[in-house]
């Protein structure tokens, strides 16, 4: 059975049981500040957990893409992807513990449907804490489907228990299966920690909502959220030991052997995996840069580099690689065939510069360590390690092949403690990004939040229409607007732009919301370059004929309060983006 086979069969079942197929969601979260990238497949979902009513019902299904860099070192081995899709089904106060269960045994186990042999099937439930109590009842109903019970294993929190997806919101207890990997017979007892057997199945039963305060409160609706791995039960269906074997990376995984002569499967696996994940980030309109999810596609990118550079692969050739991967993804995302040729340039755009950056490390490398050969020192300091690191993108393992080559070993402690503070000021930005760039709801910021919308449409007007927003950040003192555009704006250009909104704002224009289908939205002329982060029902802020967006946050309720518009600085912040920072009157 065909990878593409197996997302259509999931899609199927959950139908015939009256689910509603629903759209994957961008990789961006619309509006969650704890975490870069949908990171599960509930994610998109949270809000409809928490009491909120889903324009498609009670019973859902999709699949959705997901990014995780927590395992990013792990990537190379049989099953580790930065970039995964999840077959999800979801029930929203309909059936719970008992008709989840039965739903995910039939699919997995029906000849009509995978066919998979129940004999090879295992399962794991919650063994219970002070927040929660062991959860003999999904036992009782595995036991019922005919699940033996040497094959089910009570566990702990951290490994039954899923969510929040970030620090605080809806949660609760799973059960997860697994299947027998090998083609031998699987012991009758399981036994999770043998690594023959691989997690293909999770089902997550919402009953409580964590708060900041640590605790757990039921939720008034129990909901079920069950997330299959795609590509973890392809290798199972097509008998495979690594997911890198399945149909899913066959053509890719084919085409980086045409490239090299060199035999290094965990190269070849990690190129495979990085390229295919950076692929699919700038179809999600992610872009190279130095902060938040512009700095993991830039670091994926780079470790491409130095794993192509290893194969002794011509960098230019990643080209011929993304085209397979495009092939590969097409079916299920159009929308990367569509875009090949944009993200094929972004991407070799990226790689060019980072050549360029190589070199100027590998000299700053050498000159530092001739520097401590002369102080009599054997060791590379953390600071100059994550310097190279940071500012010019050198991977850490080919810092210490230079280091070693030279006798060297060099400073992890410091070089990891320095990689935290970083990594720690990258979620803080991206706090104020997922906040709709707000720093607080103030009434100061509110005016500023409207001076965004004023901006974006007289940069439109003196521009062009290629002009769309890419991201801001608004605080009670000024407001920054990313928005394309390929060249530096002229100081005239800026000149007329700052006096258009000043028009605006002179003539105290007051400032509308209605609440609507997106569709109608769209259809009235809304501006929204995100259209499908949305739900179906959505917040248009519409500013007298001028202005007509689809949003979120607060604004203004006239352009009078903004008294005045000034421009402060236009920069360039990456490859066709340009930032302006500007304030208003007090």
């Amino acid at each position: 059975m065909t990878g593409k086979e197996i997302r259509q069969k999931y899609i199927e079942f959950f139908k015939t049981k009256e689910h509603v197929e629903i759209k994957g969601a961008p990789l961006v979260p619309e509006n969650d500040p704890t975490v870069l990238f949908n990171i599960a497949g509930m994610q998109p979902l949270v809000p409809y957990f928490t009491g909120k009513s889903h324009p498609g019902g009670t019973r859902l299904v999709d699949y959705q893409r997901c990014v995780r860099t927590v395992d990013l070192d792990n990537v190379g081995d049989a099953t580790h992807l930065s970039f995964f899709e999840m077959l999800g089904n979801w029930s929203l106060g309909d059936y719970f513990k008992k008709i989840s269960i039965k739903y995910s045994y039939e699919f997995l186990t029906s000849k009509d449907w995978l066919n998979l042999d129940p004999s090879r099937l295992a399962v794991t439930v919650f063994e219970g804490d002070e927040d929660a109590p062991r959860d003999e009842e999904s036992a009782s109903y595995w036991i019922n489907e005919g699940i033996k019970k040497e094959r089910i294993a009570y566990l702990p929190k951290e490994d039954n228990w899923w969510g929040p997806a970030g620090q605080t919101g809806p949660c609760g207890p799973d059960t997860e299966i697994f299947y027998w990997k090998p083609e031998t017979t699987p012991p009758e007892a399981f036994d999770p920690k043998d690594d023959n057997w691989v997690e293909i199945w999770n089902n997550v039963f919402m009953e409580y909502n964590k708060l900041e305060n640590e605790s757990f409160i039921p939720l008034e609706k129990k909901n079920v959220d069950t997330g299959m791995g795609f590509e973890r039960i392809t290798m199972a269906l097509q008998n495979k030991t690594s997911v890198y074997e399945t149909d899913i990376f066959k053509s890719i995984m084919d085409k980086i052997d045409e490239l090299t002569t060199i035999d290094n499967i965990k190269s070849k696996r990690i190129i495979a995996d990085h390229l295919r994940t950076s692929t699919v980030l700038v179809m999600d309109e992610v872009l190279p840069s130095n902060v938040d999810q512009g700095y993991v596609l830039r670091r994926l990118i780079r470790r491409s580099v130095n794993h192509l550079n290893k194969l002794e692969i011509e960098n230019n050739l990643a080209k011929d690689i993304i085209e397979e991967i495009v092939k590969s993804l097409s079916y299920a995302y159009p929308k990367l065939e569509e875009e090949k040729d944009k993200i094929i340039s972004i991407i070799i755009d990226e790689i060019e510069k980072f050549n360029k950056t190589l070199k100027k490390g590998k000299k700053l490398c050498a000159k530092k360590i001739e520097e401590l050969k002369e102080q009599g020192k054997t060791e590379l300091d953390g600071e100059t390690v994550f310097h190279l690191y940071d500012t010019y993108g050198y991977p850490l393992e080919v810092t210490k092949e230079m280091a070693e080559e030279e006798g060297f070993t060099i400073d992890e402690k410091e070089y990891n403690l320095l990689f935290e503070e970083h990594r720690e000021k990258s979620k803080a930005g991206a706090e104020q990004k997922f906040k709709g760039g707000l720093a607080d709801r103030s009434e100061e910021t509110a005016k500023l939040h409207t001076a965004t919308h004023l901006l974006h449409k007289a940069l439109k007007i003196v521009l062009g229409d290629h002009v769309h927003q890419k991201g801001s950040n608004i605080t009670e003192e000024r407001l920054r607007f990313d928005f394309s555009h390929p060249e530096k704006v002229t100081d005239e250009q800026l000149d007329e732009v700052e006096k258009i909104v000043n028009d605006i704002i002179k003539q105290d224009v007051p400032v509308t919301y209605e609440e609507m289908k997106k569709e109608e939205a769209v259809a009235s002329g809304a501006e929204c370059l995100f259209i499908e982060k949305y739900g179906d029902i959505v917040s248009v802020y519409t500013i007298g004929d001028f202005s007509k967006e689809i949003c979120g946050g607060p604004h203004a309720s006239t352009t009078g309060a903004l008294k005045s518009f000034k421009i402060k600085k236009e920069q360039s912040v990456a490859s066709g983006i340009r930032r302006i920072k500007a304030t208003i009157g007090k």
